[in-house]
């Protein structure tokens, strides 16, 4: 009887706190001080069968060897729950935007909480697969056979707990092989971001495709963009770090990032010397001055994917169509996307489009 009620209490929370999480993502992705209204309307009634099915896990006493499962599921429900609410409540708050970003913060601690489910509940592991991934029966073969457990693959926080200033978060795939060499993606956070949060924006990805990623925390509140000697050889040693413990293609390493992570990918990729073959700096400010401080031979062919929004009201798209120009007459190969209804936030559903640039013989 206490299995079946423990199902029945699987079955009510997972599809709820997995809806919240859509909704959530769906919310992130529209986010501006114009569309605040029209998303908080479009939330109602979103995470309406959350609250009941949370207050339904936490009234059961649970089989002692799922009490683990029920910590990990109801964590990421509050999470999910809290988010909502938040966003919800932005609108009254005294900074409206300022709250309603403040509320994703939920967003990467559900996941951080819910992924330890995914080898075990398929809905979950779907979740964390790109979509048209989730019916590959070889890929979910590979899942399946790998060991969650062994050392060096999945989620790890590297140098302190999840968002440590100067530390590190990191995704191994958990079939991952050293026979042959990853990808490697390293992810810059916007302001006042950490590489812990900002890691789960790509590793739905990782996970589907096969690479690495590497999720640095800026020393500071933000990159070091005036003085990047600060900044720029803590990511190098992180990724030489990663490289010399795990099998990393050199040939295959993007640099991205978000508003100042993306400025930071300019500031650091344009360099000579510079480790990463690729650069993808989204929603990124860019000043003519950097290209004085850029190697002209790093920058003659080096391919660069850039990612702006039309409605981006921190920076302004003129600001990347600057750097589309400056890079080009420097010979950069430049490949240039502008979303019409992209406002300064980190348009996920851009991954995929980026990472078939990166890795064009990817699945």
């Amino acid at each position: 009887m206490a299995d079946e009620a423990a199902t029945e209490a699987l079955t009510a929370l997972v599809p709820a706190t997995l809806r919240a999480l859509h909704a959530i993502e769906f919310a992130s992705r529209h986010l501006s001080p114009h569309t605040l209204a029209q998303i908080v309307e479009t939330l109602a009634g979103r995470n309406d069968d959350l609250a009941p099915a949370l207050a339904a896990s936490r009234a059961l006493d649970w089989p002692g060897r799922l009490a683990p499962v029920r910590d990990h599921l109801e964590r990421a429900a509050v999470f999910a729950a809290e988010a909502i609410q938040g966003l919800r409540a932005a609108p009254e708050a005294p900074q409206p935007i300022v709250a309603a970003y403040r509320s994703l913060r939920g967003y990467p601690r559900a996941c951080e909480a819910l992924y330890p489910l995914s080898p075990f509940l398929r809905p979950i592991g779907n979740f964390f697969l790109e979509q048209p991934a989730r019916s590959d029966a070889d890929l979910q073969a590979r899942i399946a056979a790998a060991d969650p457990t062994r050392e060096g693959v999945g989620f790890m926080h590297i140098g302190g707990p999840s968002g440590t200033r100067g530390a590190f978060s990191l995704y191994v795939p958990e079939y991952y092989d050293p026979a042959r060499s990853w990808p490697l993606v390293v992810a810059l956070h916007g302001g006042s971001g950490n590489g812990g949060a900002f890691l789960w924006s790509w590793v739905r990805e990782a996970r589907t495709r096969g690479f690495i990623v590497l999720a640095p925390t800026a020393s500071g509140s933000t990159w070091s963009l005036m003085e990047p000697e600060i900044d720029g050889p803590l990511i190098d040693r992180m990724a030489t770090g990663v490289a010399n413990d795990w099998n990393v293609d050199a040939s295959h390493q993007l640099l991205t990032g978000m508003s100042d992570g993306g400025t930071f990918t300019y500031v650091l990729g344009l360099e000579g010397e510079c480790r990463f073959t690729h650069l993808a700096p989204v929603a990124a400010s860019f000043h003519p001055m950097l290209m004085t401080a850029a190697d002209p031979d790093r920058v003659r062919g080096l391919p660069v994917h850039i990612v702006h929004g039309t409605q981006d009201w921190m920076f302004p798209p003129e600001m990347a169509q600057g750097a589309e120009r400056a890079l080009r007459q420097a010979g950069a190969d430049v490949t240039y996307r502008e979303i019409a209804d992209l406002s300064h936030t980190y348009p996920r559903d851009e991954n995929a489009r980026i990472l078939d640039w990166f890795l064009p013989t990817s699945g």
